[in-house]
């Protein structure tokens, strides 16, 4: 009741995120490694985020598209300051954060935050009770930050639907542009009628919906299947400045396969997700990056329509398929296989999966690069796709038959 009483001037009028934000993330990786006398490298620090941003700017991340660089949980000091401003952890932080944002943007990056809408962080910091939550937006725009992720440990249903909506309203009045990423729906179980996708695309930017990822393929599959499981509700609420956030991509990490981190790549695309990678670009192997930098995947991720694609087809053979429309008459197809014996070998046809009548396509396979001429609606085709692995098609119309 709060919420639609709330309503209209809270409508987050940012023109951000038109596309899914892309970049880089720090939890799934590093979590909240605070260790720094004991691992330098990898603890939560601004030596941690410089760096990254150093590869983000430098090994070709850039240029695609990878431009938020976003710290996470317990990177501030355990209390707030006298004025009650939170304030970063003074020895792993001791240039502070506005250094940090002058530094990204310097390299022609963004920086992205973490903030808790409770009494304290996931991790047991400051949290934003509801009487900070104009004085924390104002001291992240101060700073400089480009994007804010606020999370929910640490207070009620009522505290959420008064504080989400809050904070909207207190970034808009910065006036400094700063992407809104809300855990809300995550908290309420993700689905109506706790959660209200109208409402939450007129507030947030993104959202978390789901579970947190984890290093492992069955993490992957959990969050597939409920997406997949809700996408009648859940691929409506997203679109070009409001998106459904499947959580971080793990690839380069220690828990897929090969094969397994192409699949999330794709799925993850054909979701219309965004695409915050958590892993150390420091050391990510040739072919995990390989993957994270395909361009027409990404392309494919940041298409201005912005529409979610949906799984339009579930076979006893364990095979599924993913159709995500394109602007200009384009689609992405996915074939995905669940199985875990060997290779199989799928045979379809684009009028078995509903594609219109009368259009000939050219199709551009996402990962090998070949293309394929010519292809009618009745045509049979065959793709062969590895276990735990995925054929990606991206498919353009060339030609309209007459009818």
């Amino acid at each position: 009741l709060a919420l639609s009483l709330a309503l209209p001037s809270v409508a987050l009028e940012n023109g951000l995120a038109l596309t899914p934000p892309m970049g880089w993330l720090s939890w799934e990786r590093f979590r909240c490694n605070v260790d720094c006398q004991v691992d330098p490298r990898n603890c939560i620090s601004e030596m941690l985020f410089f760096e990254m941003a150093d590869r983000l700017a430098e090994d070709g991340w850039r240029e695609l598209g990878y431009e938020y660089i976003n710290i996470d949980d317990c990177w501030s000091a355990k209390h707030r300051d006298a004025e009650g401003r939170l304030v970063p952890d003074p020895e792993r932080f001791p240039s502070g954060i506005k250094a940090l944002a002058d530094y990204v943007h310097a390299r022609g990056l963004k920086l992205g935050i973490y903030g808790d809408l409770g009494t304290l962080t996931c991790g047991g910091y400051p949290g934003t009770t509801l009487d900070h939550v104009k004085q924390d937006a104002q001291t992240f725009a101060d700073w400089g930050v480009d994007m804010l992720k606020l999370d929910g440990c640490y207070s009620s249903a009522k505290e959420q639907a008064e504080g989400y909506p809050e904070m909207a309203k207190a970034l808009n009045a910065t006036g400094r542009p700063i992407v809104y990423s809300c855990s809300w729906p995550a908290y309420q179980g993700g689905l109506p009628p706790k959660v209200n996708y109208t409402i939450l695309a007129k507030i947030c930017n993104l959202w978390r919906n789901y579970d947190d990822i984890q290093d492992s393929w069955d993490s992957v599959l959990s969050i597939v299947d409920w997406f997949s499981a809700n996408q009648d509700v859940l691929q409506p609420a997203a679109g070009p400045g409001h998106w459904n956030d499947p959580d971080m991509l793990i690839i380069g990490n220690f828990g897929l396969s090969y094969e397994q981190s192409r699949s999330q790549m794709a799925l993850w695309t054909v979701m219309a997700a965004p695409l915050l990678m958590s892993t150390d670009l420091r050391t990510i192997s040739p072919s995990a990056k390989e993957i994270l930098q395909n361009r027409l995947m990404i392309q494919i991720n940041q298409d201005p329509l912005g529409i979610q694609g949906r799984r339009i087809v579930k076979e006893k053979s364990h095979i599924e398929v993913f159709l995500r429309p394109l602007s200009q008459g384009a689609s992405a197809l996915v074939f995905f296989s669940r199985r875990t014996d060997r290779p199989f070998l799928y045979t379809s046809s684009l009028a078995k999966l509903q594609f219109p009548e009368g259009i000939v396509y050219e199709i551009q396979d996402v990962y090998s690069g070949k293309i394929i001429t010519g292809l009618k609606r009745e045509d049979s085709f065959s793709v062969v796709i590895n276990p735990s692995g995925v054929v990606m098609w991206y498919l353009y119309p060339v030609a309209r038959l007459a009818q």
